[in-house]
C-alpha cells in the first residue's frame, strides 16, 4: 500500500485543547498510520508540504437530505427517481467539496447511493442512511396534497421513495424491519409536527408512546438505532422515555427534557442554518407561507437550544438540515453556532461528538492510528476565523477522503 507523509502543519486535534505545532502524520493505504512531534520515517512516502496550513479531521455533518432536491418538498411528488438521483449526485459533491467526508443522511438516501458512492461511480462523502423517514399519517413524513387519498408508489415517484407513512404498532414494526432490511444503519422517525410539511403544526404529538416503543425496539433488534424529528418539550420527552438515541432539532427544548436527555446519554443534531436560509430564501423555490410562519416559530429557539443543552450536558452534533437549492450554506452553521458556542466545541460538534453519533469513534473524526484517513489542510487558523469552512471549499488546500485526494492544491 502506498504511503503519503504529510509535513509543516499546525495540527487541529479535536481531543486537545489547543493547536499543535511540530507534527507530522503518515498515512497509508486509507488509513492513518502515524502521528508524531517527531520525524517520521519513511523514505517511499510520498510528502504534502502543507505550508503551514492547518490539518484536522474531515468534517461530519450529521443532519443531510442528499435526495430532497426541492425546498418545497411536495413538488418532489412530480420529480422522476432519475432525476432526483442525478440532484443527489451533485449535492454530494458540493458536500465534499466543502470538506464534509462524512455525512448521516435523515430520511431519504438508500443503499443504492450509498454504493455508488463506494464504488466511485460519484465523488461524495461516506454516507450512513436512514432510508425514507416515516411518520404517521398527516405527519412530518405525510406530504401528500389533500386531494390525494391513496398511497404512492415509490418506483415512480420521488416523494414517496424518500417518505414512510406507517400507523399503529404492526406497521411500525413492519416499516422498520423493511428499513432494516435496506441496509440502513439508523431509522428516523417523527414525533412533532415540522416546517417543511403542510399540514402538522409544530406542537402536533406525532408517533405514539407505542409505535416509538415499537421503533426502538425493531431497530435494536437490528443493532441499530432510532433518531426522532421532535421540537417541543414533550415530544423531546415521550423520545427520551421510549429508547430513542438521538433528537433532531430540538430547537424548542427546556431544562427538564435537556436534564432527561442528558441521563439517558442521548444526543441532539441541532441545525439552525437551515431556519436562517430558509428565512431568507425559500419563499422563491414554493415554500408556503404557512411553513414560514412555523420557521419563525422554531428560529428564535436554536441558539437558546444551545445554551440549555450546554448547562445539561447533553452533547450536541453538527447538522445542516438544508433542502434542495438551499445545500450550499451547509458550511454557515459554522458561523451561526459561534454565537453562543466556542469555536472549538463547534468543530467538535462535526468531528468527534458527530463521530460518536455515528458509532465510529476511533475511526472518523480524529487524527488517531488506525483511523480512516479523512484530512483536510485548511489556509489559516479556523479557531482564530470560523469563516475558513465557508467559501465552498476555497479556504482547503487540501481535502482527502479515504487515503485518496478529493482535492490537493499543494505540492
Amino acid at each position: 500500500m502506498g504511503q503519503i507523509l504529510f509535513k509543516n502543519f499546525a495540527m487541529l486535534d479535536p481531543t486537545k485543547d489547543e493547536i499543535l505545532p511540530g507534527h507530522q502524520l503518515l498515512v497509508e493505504g486509507n488509513l492513518i498510520r502515524e502521528v508524531s512531534d517527531k520525524p517520521i520515517t519513511a523514505p517511499d512516502a510520498a510528502v504534502v508540504d502543507c505550508a503551514g496550513g492547518t490539518l484536522m479531521p474531515g468534517l461530519i455533518d450529521c443532519h443531510v437530505h442528499i435526495m430532497l432536491a426541492e425546498v418545497f418538498i411536495s413538488r418532489l411528488e412530480t420529480m422522476p427517481l432519475t432525476l432526483m438521483t442525478a440532484n443527489a449526485m451533485a449535492a454530494l459533491r458540493g458536500m465534499l467539496d466543502r470538506g464534509f467526508t462524512t455525512v448521516r443522511d435523515t430520511g431519504g438516501a438508500d443503499w443504492g447511493i450509498k454504493q455508488a458512492v463506494e464504488q466511485g461511480y460519484c465523488p461524495g462523502p461516506r454516507l450512513f442512511i436512514a432510508g425514507r423517514a416515516l411518520g404517521p399519517t398527516g405527519g412530518h413524513s405525510d406530504m401528500r396534497r389533500r386531494t390525494d387519498p391513496g398511497a404512492l408508489c415509490p418506483c415512480c415517484n420521488a416523494l414517496a421513495f424518500v417518505m414512510g407513512v406507517a400507523d399503529g404498532k404492526t406497521e411500525v414494526r413492519k416499516a422498520v424491519r423493511e428499513e432494516m432490511r435496506q441496509g440502513c444503519d439508523h431509522v428516523k422517525i417523527m414525533m412533532s409536527g415540522g416546517v417543511a410539511s403542510p399540514f402538522d403544526p409544530l406542537d402536533s404529538m406525532q408517533f405514539s408512546v407505542g409505535e416509538v416503543a415499537a421503533a426502538v425496539e425493531e431497530a435494536n433488534a437490528f443493532g441499530r438505532y432510532t433518531c426522532a424529528h421532535a421540537y417541543s418539550p414533550e415530544a423531546i420527552t415521550r423520545a427520551a422515555h421510549a429508547g430513542v438515541r438521538t433528537i433532531e432539532h430540538g430547537n424548542l427544548i427546556d431544562d427538564a427534557s435537556a436534564q432527561l436527555m442528558a441521563g439517558k446519554d442521548m444526543f441532539l443534531v441541532a441545525n439552525l442554518v437551515a431556519y436562517y436560509a430558509m428565512k431568507e430564501r425559500a419563499a422563491e423555490y414554493g415554500m408556503s407561507g404557512e411553513m414560514l410562519e412555523k420557521n419563525d416559530v422554531v428560529i428564535e429557539g436554536g441558539l437558546k437550544s444551545l445554551e440549555i443543552c450546554k448547562r445539561a450536558g447533553v452533547p450536541v452534533a453538527y447538522g445542516s438540515d438544508l433542502l434542495g437549492q438551499l445545500q450550499v450554506d451547509q458550511s454557515r452553521e459554522f458561523e451561526l453556532r459561534s454565537n453562543v458556542v466556542p469555536a472549538l466545541d463547534i468543530v467538535r460538534s462535526a468531528t468527534t461528538i458527530a463521530a460518536r453519533v455515528l458509532r465510529q469513534e476511533g475511526k472518523l473524526g480524529c487524527l488517531e492510528p488506525g483511523a480512516f484517513a479523512d484530512l483536510l489542510v485548511i489556509d489559516g487558523n479556523p479557531l482564530k476565523d470560523l469563516s475558513l469552512f465557508g467559501g465552498q471549499g476555497q479556504h482547503m488546500s487540501v481535502i482527502m477522503k479515504d487515503g485518496a485526494f478529493h482535492k490537493r492544491t499543494l505540492h
